[in-house]
């Protein structure tokens, strides 16, 4: 180690020193890692998949390794030609400086050319005060500047004016349809197979494509192909049982983790209301590699989850809702086989064969009136994309994808003794194509480019039957002139264009960035929806003729601060981003039975701007973060024919519309063995829609609506605890455990969810407010590992 460097030998020859850099004890790649050639001026970052590519001179040097939470390490070259490093790196277990909901390096967040760009590891999610005992993807997710959510309980999330079915969510690759479980307490993702997450909200690269607002990449952990480990964990709400290991030490590995939910028992001991009531899930992760040699890795990951939720026929009648016996059942199924072919030093080729499938159901066992009411979305997809390194100046990549999506849109089949007609509606099939070609350019030591082109078009296909409506007049069923009857297979109708990316990074001082960025997105796949938050069983509907692709045009500019030592970073970025073809529903529309959903919504234009500050404390027994959030979403729907306006055609606030966030997260870390946190979050309520009048018609009440969204639900603010407690790591144990206890909303806040009305004729209504949560909700899990 203390072998000294040689002095270059003069002239233009360099060679690569190329490999990646990997945890010790997982095997797993560690993105972000710093490397330092020591005694030149000259540094490097490892890439997503831990990848790193090193270009001197000849000669002899030390690489210096180092990321926050592992050991510093040291690795002497003798670079006399092309040479390929496998390094490995160990945790930490005296590192007591955490750094909070990001995997990068203290100061990647300046020096990366990326903007509106998040990245977290599972560690520093488990720091996150946990909902229910288990610590979640999405829920940490709603601490970052730009998302949020409109309401406790909600599935999905919003990013910068976005409706949640704007956001491609991908598990290792295969995306997700519905990201949550029970109705939208917890995520689809088992904590305990997450390797890293990465949020691209912003600068979204120009592999990625399909949705309008953002990218959310769930990566699964490498399986140990060296020991074998059991790990898991019991919860009142939740457990966990994982197990991974070698089947052929170093080629074939694999990993099988379930998670399940089976607490109708608390029911029992709940209010009256609520004894009927059942809320159950579980999900099954495996994953298997295979690698037989240094140049290709082949790995087959699946997954199976499945939810029931049901409400008590009376659980929610002292509320005046309307809540049956009605049963909600969703599934996911994923499958996704993937070949990693390493074909030189500066050459990577991945290939991936992708089927998901989403499934649900709404049933009703009412003798009378029993119905089931399916809906799914099937989506098959090969994907192929290169990446080529040739310096230490430029990083290509190119790559080709193509879909088959098959959407069976809503089928209604009557029970054995019902008086319910069965409804099938036709369903929808084509095939997206992309592709795409990008590439980093450092042009100067300061100033670095990523620029990208993709194209992508959807082809829609039969059989399908397609009507023709009257040229000066809205869509409407009383206005069909004809139908076109189309075969299996034919193409009848296509839509598609390019789709720009752009980032630029002007570095204007030590630990000082400026950040600015431009991408267009386009859509050919929603959820159509009249409801605030969907539900399971919300339809998806793909682009045709009469259903233009949702094209999103956002610009960035951002400024990004570092102190010397990296302990404190800061950021601001405003945005404003353009929507074409925005989606929403008429008024009064009826979306789940429809024959042709074209005329129950309508399309229009959108415009969303705001400002993202954080700042973050990355050192010291404590740590932690603050994020502030301005973000405004308006609407305008606007056509010749009164039935296809919204508000007059006038812009209205979006159902997501919240100006205001502020997220507040502390840890504090006294010794190795014991952590506790707080979380205070508040946002400004969401809009509604509230009755203005009642009409008496034919002795019935009815309420009058005027503007759409002029309303909204009070301002939300909650606070969290936590504390874990872990055996001391500096005492080597084979197996390994912790507690956790935590406590969410500790003081009590009932916050709306919704607002609804009880007609009278005294009065125009009387409001009642809908808790989700209305009181303090302690829970306890350990976790074990061995």
């Amino acid at each position: 180690m203390a072998q000294q460097k040689t002095a270059p030998r003069v002239g233009p020859a360099t060679f690569s020193a190329t490999g990646y850099v990997k945890d010790a004890k997982t095997g797993n790649p560690i993105q972000g890692v710093n490397i330092v050639v020591l005694d030149v001026s000259k540094g490097y970052v490892t890439a997503k998949d831990g990848f790193y590519i090193v270009q001197l001179p000849p000669g002899n040097y030390i690489l210096r390794f180092s990321h926050v939470g592992y050991r510093s390490k040291q690795d002497t070259i003798s670079l006399q030609n092309t040479l390929f490093r496998e390094v490995t790196m160990e945790d930490d277990a005296k590192d007591l400086e955490e750094v909070v909901v990001t995997s990068e390096t203290p100061d990647r967040n300046v020096r990366k050319v990326e903007i509106g760009v998040s990245q977290m590891t599972i560690r520093s999610i488990r720091r996150i005060p946990p909902l229910m005992g288990e610590v979640d993807v999405i829920r940490s997710l709603l601490l970052l500047p730009g998302v949020t959510t409109v309401g406790e309980g909600a599935p999905g999330f919003n990013v910068r004016g976005g409706s949640a079915d704007q956001n491609l969510i991908l598990f290792d690759d295969a995306p997700v349809f519905n990201s949550s479980h029970l109705m939208g307490f917890f995520s689809v993702f088992n904590p305990d197979v997450v390797r890293d997450v990465t949020l691209n909200r912003g600068g979204v690269a120009a592999a990625y494509g399909g949705r309008a607002s953002s990218v959310l990449d769930v990566k699964i952990k490498e399986p140990d192909a060296e020991k074998w480990g059991i790990n898991g964990g019991i919860g009142i709400i939740s457990s966990r049982l994982g197990i991974e290991g070698p089947i052929i030490k170093k080629k074939l590995s694999f990993l099988v983790a379930a998670r399940g939910s089976f607490n109708d028992f608390l029911f029992k001991l709940a209010p009256p209301n609520l004894k009927g009531t059942k809320a159950n899930f579980y999900d099954l992760t495996t994953k298997f590699k295979y690698q037989p040699n240094e140049k290709n890795t082949i790995t087959l990951t699946g997954y199976l989850s499945k939810d029931i939720f049901k409400l008590a026929s009376d659980s929610l009648s002292g509320q005046e809702i309307n809540a049956s016996s009605t049963q909600f059942n969703y599934q996911t199924m994923n499958a996704v086989l993937h070949w990693n072919y390493f074909m030189s030093k500066q050459i990577n080729l991945a290939t991936s064969v992708i089927l998901s499938r989403y499934r649900a159901d709404l049933s009703s066992a009412d003798s009378a009136n029993a119905f089931r009411l399916e809906s799914g979305v099937l989506h098959r997809q090969i994907k192929s994309d290169l990446t080529y390194t040739p310096n230490e100046i430029h990083q290509w990549q190119a790559g080709v994808s193509a879909i088959d999506y098959l959407i069976q849109p809503n089928t209604r089949i009557p029970g054995p003794y019902s008086n319910v007609l069965p409804v099938d509606i036709d369903r929808e099939r084509a095939y997206e194509l992309a592709a795409y070609i990008q590439d980093e350019w450092k042009l100067t030591s300061t100033v670095a480019i990523i620029a990208g082109l993709r194209y992508s078009t959807l082809l829609n296909r039969g059989p399908a039957t397609v009507r023709s409506y009257q040229e000066n007049g809205p869509r409407q069923d009383e206005t069909v002139t004809s139908t076109q009857t189309y075969d299996a297979g034919k193409i009848y109708h296509s839509a598609g264009g390019l789709e720009p990316r752009l980032a630029v990074r002007w570095s204007v001082g030590e630990g000082r960035a400026i950040k600015a960025g431009y991408s267009r997105l386009r859509q050919y796949i929603q959820q159509v929806t009249n409801t605030t938050a969907a539900l399971p069983t919300s339809r998806w509907h793909l682009s045709d003729m009469y259903t233009k692709p949702v094209i999103a045009d956002q610009w960035s500019l951002g400024y990004f601060l570092n102190t010397s030592d990296n302990a404190i970073e800061a950021s601001g970025e405003v945005y404003y981003k353009t929507l074409t073809n925005a989606i929403d529903y008429r008024d009064g529309a009826e979306l789940q039975l429809a024959q042709a959903v074209e005329t129950q919504i309508v399309q229009g234009s959108g415009r969303a701007y705001g400002f993202e500050g954080l700042l973050r404390k990355n050192k010291g027994r404590w740590t932690g973060f603050m994020s502030y959030t301005y973000a405004r979403t308006f609407l305008t729907m606007n056509s010749p024919y009164v039935a296809e306006q919204v508000n007059n055609g006038n812009p209205y606030p979006a159902n997501y519309d919240k100006p205001h966030t502020l997220n507040v997260l502390a840890t504090h870390r006294p010794t190795s063995w014991f952590s506790m946190s707080l979380n205070f979050t508040y946002s400004t309520g969401r809009p509604t829609t509230q009755p203005a009048a009642i009409a008496r018609v034919a002795g019935v009440l009815v309420p009058i609506y005027l503007d759409r969204n002029q309303q909204r639900v009070p301002d939300y603010h909650r606070l969290d605890f936590s504390m874990t407690f872990e055996q001391n790591p500096l005492k080597k144990k084979k197996n390994q455990s912790s507690w956790v206890f935590s406590i969410y909303n500790v003081y009590a806040h009932k916050n709306a969810y919704s607002i609804f009305y009880k007609l009278s004729s005294a009065s125009a209504s009387d409001a009642y407010k809908l808790s989700i949560f209305g009181t303090a909700f302690p829970s306890l899990t350990y976790n074990f590992k061995f």
